[in-house]
């Protein structure tokens, strides 16, 4: 496999790794005991007011395996198994990004999430508050160290061994169950916003001097992350499955019976059986060297500069000059487009933001497949729509722009008229949305003055777009928190080494 995109500073110094361990921002706790955590009754909702909704929310972390952007479309192992699950209920997915200070189970039980998905493992003290589904994999834990540290051969290796973890992880139970049993492991804890491979990576950096992870994390991990290794396993065959609110039994219900049409464990002699589907997932993201390289290797690097696309400099540089956030100007280009910038649809719009010809103040056709002058043009149509609904607040305003960007002024006018009609605020997307849906009635469009129109289509539109803006906003508030730190921490070393 291609090592080209690997990240590797070399054997440390004693004294840099010292200093740098202690510039980390880490809390020390050596046996305390999450038991204690207090976390508020689970909101009631079920699998029916998903339904009604017409979304499952799915609480994860920004990783190069459980959820990440490649070429700015959404992917990740968690993320295509969940999203079949909601194809099959005919739901879509959001997705709740873990912050620095989230607990996954407090944004599980507000209702602000429906289910944890992040090679989340089962444990006794996770159990006493939310509900697991039926397995799909299990894992060996790591501890993760440089190469120059050597394998460790048992508990007494570990005395005095620094480990960092997050706080809320299956690692930090283990890390206290080694210590139980006499390993005197020293256990500093992060934020949530870490993920395992940032982790790795300051094990190689000579950051910090270990950390834990999934044997699985760790084997693709090491494909890009060079200078590290696994020197002993702390914990065998994790159950790993999907966390879900204990009022949630219809749910839970629903993901058992998906889970088990992909994973099962043969009674004769405990073999696993796995699905096509599910051995294709793991091959992608775990197994297979090349589809992990060709997704992986060189997104490791752009979950943490907060990448999104390939056009991400353009986009802000033009969207900087117009007054506009460049990550909706994305979204729709992803909703678009899909990034592609020869993209023709069959009602004629072309290019990264699908531009109508005709409409467009480059004449000639050909050159509004040019990156730089699509987006131009799109960003112009954007903020002509924008500055209509300036009055609004911004949820509204991105809303009502968006669908017109869509469908046309005269479609949202028959909408917001319609919306005055039955005695609701025109301004409010909600009841403009409401009317889109009514006028694919005859009832309703025989008076308006365009006529039908696929309102579903607007309403879904407006919608998979305000999603999408969310995840880039997240992402790219992910990647500046992250350099903030890194910055803070090199800012801190340089001080010391100056004194």
């Amino acid at each position: 496999m291609r090592r080209s995109h690997k990240y590797y500073s070399g054997r440390p110094a004693p004294l840099r790794l010292l200093i740098l361990f202690l510039a980390f921002v880490l809390v020390s706790c050596n046996f305390s005991d999450d038991s204690s955590v207090d976390y508020r009754d689970p909101v009631i909702m079920d699998f029916d007011q998903m339904v009604e909704r017409g979304t499952i929310r799915m609480i994860t972390r920004y990783n190069s395996s459980s959820y990440f952007l490649h070429r700015g479309m959404d992917r990740g192992f968690e993320f295509e198994l969940v999203s079949r699950f909601a194809e099959e209920h005919g739901l879509k997915v959001e997705v709740v990004l873990l912050r620095e200070d989230d607990d996954p189970i407090a944004l599980l039980n507000s209702g602000k999430g429906d289910l944890i998905a992040d090679n989340y493992a089962v444990t006794e003290q996770r159990k006493r508050h939310v509900d697991f589904t039926r397995p799909y994999n299990f894992v060996n834990q790591v501890l993760v160290r440089p190469n120059y540290a050597g394998s460790l051969a048992d508990l007494s290796d570990l005395q005095g061994l620094n480990v960092t973890v997050r706080r809320n992880s299956s690692y930090y139970q283990s890390l206290l169950e080694l210590n139980r049993e006499g390993a005197g492991v020293s256990i500093n804890t992060v934020g949530e916003d870490w993920n395992t491979e940032a982790l790795i990576l300051e094990v190689s950096r000579g950051r910090i001097e270990a950390t834990v992870a999934d044997e699985n994390i760790f084997r693709v991990a090491s494909n890009y992350i060079d200078g590290v290794m696994d020197a002993m396993v702390i914990s065998e065959r994790d159950t790993i499955a999907w966390a879900v609110r204990r009022n949630a039994p219809v749910l839970k219900q629903k993901m058992d019976q998906y889970l088990d049409s992909h994973f099962r464990i043969r009674e004769s002699d405990g073999r696993v059986l796995r699905s096509a589907f599910l051995n294709i997932l793991l091959r992608r993201y775990f197994e297979d060297e090349h589809q992990v390289g060709r997704l992986q290797s060189r997104d490791f690097n752009m979950i943490h500069s907060g990448y999104i696309s390939p056009y991400d400099d353009m986009v802000r540089n033009i969207a900087q000059d117009a007054g506009i956030d460049w990550k909706l100007v994305l979204a729709v280009m992803a909703q678009e487009s899909r990034f592609n910038p020869n993209a023709r649809s069959w009602a004629g719009a072309v290019g990264l933001m699908q531009i109508i010809p005709r409409f467009s103040q480059v004449e000639d056709e050909a050159l509004l497949y040019d990156p730089e002058i699509n987006i131009r043009e799109g960003i112009r149509y954007l903020v002509k729509h924008l500055d209509r609904y300036a009055h609004l607040d911004s949820l509204n305003r991105h809303a009502l722009a968006l669908a017109t960007y869509n469908v046309g002024m005269g479609h949202i006018a028959d909408a917001r008229a319609l919306a005055a009609q039955l005695g609701n605020d025109p301004d409010e997307w909600e009841h403009v949305a409401d009317a889109l849906l009514r006028l694919m009635h005859r009832k309703y469009y025989q008076h308006a003055r365009y006529g039908f129109k696929r309102g579903i289509e607007t309403v879904n539109y407006v919608q998979d777009i305000m999603d999408r803006y969310g995840r880039f906003h997240a992402i790219a508030e992910l990647a500046s928190n992250q350099e903030k730190r890194f910055e803070d921490d090199e800012n801190h070393y340089s001080e010391i080494s100056a004194r």
